[in-house]
């Protein structure tokens, strides 16, 4: 079946409403006037805590201090979003080019938000000099991540994390 721009569009917009807008419960959560735990900054490893549980999504509160990172990974098959509330927060996504994988640079600063797909690879990394927070939402629940490397232009699966034993 065919149709014109307007018209796949607007069914494809009619379909994407039927989804979770994992956005605009980023959002939602960030936005909440007091959270079910006060967030910390640990000077050994990134702090994070759920937030929420729902049978279709889970919500995540990290804290990065300067320098503070994830390594390169995926989120199981899971798509959706995360805001930094607070700080600058830089994101490094796998890019694929006729000469192998690199990895590109953006970064985010308080307010900003991004949704990503299933099949997102990538790193977040506080690179600035001061304290940075953020909020994550992912559907379905995590159930695995998966870490890479890139190892002469190409992803290599180096671990895979599992929920309940990982996090």
């Amino acid at each position: 079946m065919t149709c014109s721009f307007r018209q796949c569009f607007r069914r494809e917009n009619q379909m994407t409403l039927t989804r979770i807008d994992h956005l605009a419960l980023a959002r939602e959560y960030a936005a909440l006037p007091e959270w079910p735990v006060q967030p910390r900054f640990d000077p050994d490893e990134r702090w994070y805590t759920r937030l929420a549980a729902g049978p279709d999504h889970e919500a995540w509160l990290l804290t990065w201090l300067p320098g503070q990172e994830t390594e390169l990974h995926d989120h199981g098959g899971s798509e959706g979003a995360f805001l930094v509330v607070r700080g600058v927060l830089n994101e490094q996504t796998v890019v694929s080019s006729r000469d192998g994988l690199w990895l590109a640079d953006r970064d985010y600063g308080s307010g900003v938000a991004r949704r990503f797909g299933a099949r997102h690879v990538h790193r977040i990394r506080n690179t600035g000099t001061v304290p940075a927070m953020s909020v994550h939402v992912y559907g379905p629940a995590l159930s695995t991540m998966n870490k890479y490397e890139i190892d002469n232009g190409r992803l290599t699966v180096t671990a895979t994390d599992v929920a309940g034993e990982a996090w």
